[in-house]
């Protein structure tokens, strides 16, 4: 049977919507009821509130903000979630037409059904909200929020936190709060008797270790970035533009249905090599030049953080090759040496007994570099700077980090960096973000391809 063209279009229309709210959930609703869970069992004396993202004030993609998201899975904008300690539920804020949520790509099943699209006991309008945490508040529940700022595409809490601070907070000629201590201050004055704290540390403490579905989800995003990764070393030659290889990776991440790259592509050349986040993309790349690269997708709210190093006209000098192969070495000592347990400490005690067996000089002045030690660097997920900084104490299954091992030779032009993203296991470590070329015969030889 022939179907006419308006048919056809709406249901494309339906088979899109689906898609586009799958695609920023690809957990089942009990990995976000799971999560919930936890964080009930941490607040026995109170509630959680936590807010939705604002919708954007141009013509951007509305994001919803990862600890929303992580929570309830739902993209809506200025929604609120209540999780209760006390009833063990809790109750999703929003109001929304059916044509501003087609809009932003919200699946109508959502707006529709939403208690049984989500699993979230409770379901109301935005405007019951206020009423809903005065309740909360005369009952004498503790009201818990974040204290922190939120963080939408490209953005790190912390990081976050310190600019808009200095930026705004401390500015003399400004003086406003945070969108999340106004929103206590708020609740400060209208409450005066609730006791109103802090709930960002037990969401990090959630955050930073994955569940087998993020670890699973985490793979595939890796395979993603390794990909845009070769695409942009297959545009990288003597005479390219760095926006070339720019617009390669996210081209990359784009045809795999990435909705953005989890931050700017960073590339760094000549001068500019100690610059590590450098991503104006201004030079043309010349005989001679060593590039480090520094990229990954954002695919369905999750990131890795992933760095390559390489000649413009693709053959190592002898410098290079001797800078490279100790980043290198230093990497791979320490994918041997993470497992659960160690402490960063250890780990870079444990690498240098390696690099010493394998015939490494540690008096040389390269592995005195702080970069060069080993160790550990900062939690990967949701942000490219997960929240909770890095690991100090002994490593856990399911910590996501970066093994980011670097050194910078500013008179020289010269930089080089060897970064992958890995997981604890239960017996050691997994790299995430395995396939991009590593060995210098590797490099040399993809490069030589036309």
């Amino acid at each position: 049977m022939k179907m006419k063209p308006s048919i056809i279009c709406s249901v494309l229309i339906l088979v899109l919507a689906g898609s586009a709210y799958s695609a920023s959930r690809q957990f089942d609703k009990s990995e976000f009821a799971a999560r919930r869970q936890k964080l009930m069992e941490m607040i026995p004396d109170g509630a959680i509130v936590i807010l939705g993202a604002l919708p954007p004030t141009g013509y951007n993609e509305f994001f919803q903000n990862n600890d929303f998201l992580y929570f309830s899975g739902v993209e809506i904008p200025s929604a609120m979630l209540i999780i209760d300690g006390k009833q063990k539920s809790s109750t999703l804020f929003f109001t929304i037409s059916e044509n501003a949520a087609r809009n932003d790509g919200i699946s109508l099943d959502l707006v529709r059904n939403a208690k049984d699209v989500t699993g979230i006991e409770r379901v109301a309008p935005i405007e019951q909200f206020s009423s809903a945490l005065s309740r909360l508040a005369g009952q004498g529940y503790v009201i818990y929020t974040s204290f922190k700022p939120e963080e939408l595409s490209r953005e790190c809490s912390a990081e976050k936190l310190g600019i808009l601070q200095s930026g705004m907070t401390f500015n003399l000629w400004d003086g406003r709060l945070t969108r999340e201590l106004q929103f206590v201050k708020n609740i400060r004055d209208r409450f005066p008797q609730a006791s109103v704290k802090d709930c960002s540390p037990m969401i990090w403490d959630l955050r930073m270790i994955k569940s087998p579905a993020e670890i699973e989800l985490l793979r595939k995003v890796g395979r993603i970035g390794v990909k845009a990764h070769l695409e942009m070393l297959r545009a990288t030659r003597v005479g390219a533009p760095e926006y070339e290889m720019a617009a390669a990776f996210e081209y990359a991440c784009k045809k795999e249905n990435c909705r953005d790259v989890g931050y700017n592509v960073i590339i760094s050349s000549a001068e500019n090599h100690p610059y590590l986040h450098y991503y104006k993309h201004d030079r043309i790349l010349e005989d001679g030049d060593f590039i480090v690269v520094d990229a990954g997708p954002n695919y369905a709210h999750y990131t890795v953080d992933i760095s390559a190093s390489y000649p413009a006209n693709g053959k190592f000098t002898p410098r290079q090759r001797e800078i490279y192969e100790a980043c290198l070495a230093v990497q791979k000592a320490c994918l041997e040496v993470y497992k659960p347990g160690i402490t960063p400490q250890d780990v870079r005690a444990e690498v240098n007994e390696l690099l010493k067996k394998r015939g490494h000089d540690l008096d040389k002045d390269l592995f005195k570099i702080r970069s060069m030690q080993g160790g550990v660097s900062h939690y990967v997920g949701m942000a490219v700077h997960d929240v909770g900084g890095g690991p100090s104490g002994p490593l856990r299954p399911g910590m996501v980090f970066a093994c980011d091992i670097y050194a910078v030779f500013a008179k020289e032009n010269l930089g080089v960096r060897v970064e992958d993203t890995v997981v604890i296991t239960e017996t050691g470590c997994e790299n995430l973000t395995p396939g991009i070329p590593r060995e210098i015969p590797e490099i040399e030889a993809f490069m030589k391809k036309k």
